[in-house]
Parts: C-alpha cells; structure tokens; sequence
C-alpha cells in the first residue's frame, strides 16, 4: 500500500470525530436551554373568612331533627343511636349508627351571611362514587316567600374541622333554615354563625317523625349532598321531620333494631331493608318484624318497600332473577299479613323506584340524585296515604 493510501487511511477516524464533535456544538448553540424559571410564588387562597366578632351558636342547646330517643344517654350526642344500642345491635350496626345521617338542624335568623364550625369524627371525607360534600357536608336550604324549602348551599369539606361563611349576601329580612349534617361521617360539634347583632332563634325539633328504617340507600349512598337522599327530599316536600336509620350493607329487619324503633313515637315506619336481604331471609323475618312493631304502634302506619332493581339488571339475568324472587317473598309477607289481619299496611314496588331508563344511579346499586328524585317521587304519595 502507497505511503499516502496509510496516511488517509489514520486521518479517517480523526476526521469523523471532529465532524461529530463540531456538529454537537452546532446543535447546542442552536438550540439553547431555556432559562431556569423562579420559584413559583404561593399565591393565599381567596374567598371569604369568618370574622373574629362572629355569633356562634352550639346545636346541641336546641337539638336537632333526626335524632330519636330523648334525652337517653349517647357516646357521642349526633349518635343516631342511644348507648345502650351497642349491647344489643350487631358490632356493623352500632359503628354505622356513629354517622349522622338524616339529622337536620332548624333556625331563624335576619343575618346577611350564615357560617358554620363543625368537627367531622372520621378522616375519610369521600367515598369512591359519593363526594366529600355528601359524605361529610353540611347541605343549608331555607324557605322561599312561599313557605317552600329551596337549596342554598353545602360545604366543601377538605378537612375534619370545617369554618366556612357557608353563605353571604342574603336577602334581607328574616328567613328560616334548615341544614342537614353528613350522611357517612359523624360530628363530635356543630355550630351556626351569623354575624355580631344579628337576630338568631333555633327552632326545636318537631315531633312525631317518619322513620326509615334501611340500608345503605336510605342511609345515603350515593347522594351528592345531604339533602338530597329520598328522606330528606320527603321531609321536605311533605314538610315533616324523620329519623333516618339506614345502615350501609346492614339493614336486615333485626329484632334488636325493632325494639329500639318501638321505643319512638312515629307517624309512620317504612321497612326497607330488601337490598340486604334475600328472598329466604325477607320470608324469616318480615312477619315477626311487623308484628313485633304492631305490639306497640297499634295504629301507626307500616310501609313495605321492594327493593329498588339494579340499574343494569336489564342485561345482567341473574340480577333480574334475585331482584323478583325478593319481591315475591316480600310480597308474600303482606299477604300473609293481611291474611292475619295486620292492618294498616302499606306497599310500595321497587321497579320503577330509580326509573326505567337505567339512569338513577352510578354504580348500578345506591342512588344518585337524580334516582334519589325519582324513589321520592314514588314513595310521596303513599306516605300522604298513611299521614292522612
């Protein structure tokens, strides 16, 4: 090989690296870095705080709707249930009791600006398909000029103590309210603000109540706010107070709960505990439940509930099935009970309790609130039946 041909042949590797190395700076001068951006400033949250002179009024010193049994002794005062309960209820039915569900506060006042201060028992403020604002909300409406309930507003909680103006602006004048506490959290404390030297009057809860007694749907899943669960919405709308003893996978038609409901002077009890149960277990225990019932209301209206079909047992065979053999063994109950001369009873059908259109819920089981809606509008008019 020729001198020169050597030469070429060592440069080579010496050319390509200058080549890629001079091409790298090319590319780096080209596109330069762009400049490292400054610390991004905290901006303070806005919105409007509670002032330092505001009126605090604690719920407990004129009570609350929802809550039954007296003065009897409680762990917590929103406990649904009374103390004693824990030795009798099962362990699930006793914790769940802890929620404040269905309890709502009454007041009056000529405020401008409503606020609230309250501490939430539990850290869980949501659940997978309900929000914070109907698990741990506290949901205001007030009366309009027509003497109607209308949505105000709920707090958003995002933590377990809760201060908020809840809202401001009012029209002037004075206006009745009502909040509804959490559906699946409870409340060690609660209390109403309204600005320094404003009227305010709470207004004591109202007797003789409509007691539901259920599942996780009359408990509250999956509402978007307090209230807008069917026993709130029928509280409203036939503007009467009710207790709410929903438990979430545990509404069973036990006996123990049965006692305890028979301690309550009640307007009406509506059983609607089939989404719990199944057919064998509705045919055990709906007659002895009644008629433990009937032992002490003699006259008080009694509703029967199916229970409400899934929303996707149209395409789902099996869920079709279960959903008619319960109701047949419900319905089979009443007959019974009539046929034993059990009287005033009441029925209400549960295909239609979230519509047809497979559209009342959001995870085909509990309501939201457009099935909640859609079940009071069922349950209405046979519950102004039984008031009558």
């Amino acid at each position: 090989m020729a001198p020169r041909d050597v030469l070429m042949r060592l440069m080579k590797p010496a050319i390509l690296l200058a080549l890629f190395v001079s091409t790298s700076l090319i590319a780096q001068t080209a596109a330069p870095k762009a400049p490292t951006a400054a610390p991004a400033t905290k901006v303070k949250p806005k919105g409007p705080t509670v002032p330092a002179d505001a009126q605090w009024n604690d719920v407990t010193a004129w009570g609350v709707e929802g809550r039954g049994w007296g003065d009897q002794e409680r762990k917590r005062w929103y406990d649904r249930l009374p103390a004693k309960a824990e030795k009798t209820v099962t362990p699930a039915v006793w914790g769940l009791s802890r929620d404040s569900a269905g309890m709502m506060v009454r007041f009056k006042t000529d405020a401008k600006a409503i606020y609230c201060r309250y501490d939430l028992s539990k850290a869980n403020l949501a659940m997978p398909a309900m929000p914070a604002t109907g698990v741990s909300g506290l949901d205001l409406y007030a009366r309009d000029a027509k003497g109607q309930w209308k949505w105000v507003t709920c707090t958003k909680p995002a933590s377990q103590h809760v201060e908020a103006v809840m809202i401001s602006d009012l029209t002037p004048g004075e206006h009745e309210f009502a909040a509804y506490l959490p559906l699946y959290n409870g409340i060690d404390k609660l209390e109403i603000g309204v600005p320094a030297g404003a009227k305010f009057e709470g207004l004591v809860p109202r007797k003789k109540p409509i007691v539901f007694y259920g599942t996780s749907i009359t408990h509250g899943a999956n509402a978007s706010r307090p209230g807008m669960v069917h026993t709130a919405i029928l509280g409203r709308h036939l503007d009467h107070p009710v207790i709410n003893i929903g438990f979430s996978g545990n509404g069973k038609m036990d006996a123990a709960v049965g006692d305890l409901i028979n301690e309550l002077d009640a307007a009406v009890i509506v059983i609607d505990c089939l989404p719990n149960m199944g057919p064998a277990e509705v045919t055990a225990k709906c007659v002895p439940l009644v008629k433990q019932l009937r032992s002490k209301h003699t006259t008080t209206p009694i509703i029967l509930v199916e229970d409400r079909r899934f929303t996707n047992s149209w395409i789902t065979p099996a869920k079709a099935k279960f959903h008619d053999d319960n109701h047949a063994a419900l319905k089979g109950a009443y007959e019974q009970l009539k046929a034993d001369k059990v009287g005033n009873l009441h029925y209400i059908g549960g295909d239609a309790l979230y519509g047809t259109d497979a559209e009342g819920s959001n995870d085909a089981s509990h309501g939201t609130d457009l099935g909640f809606l859609r079940q009071a509008e069922i349950f209405e008019p046979v519950l102004r039946a039984a008031l009558k």
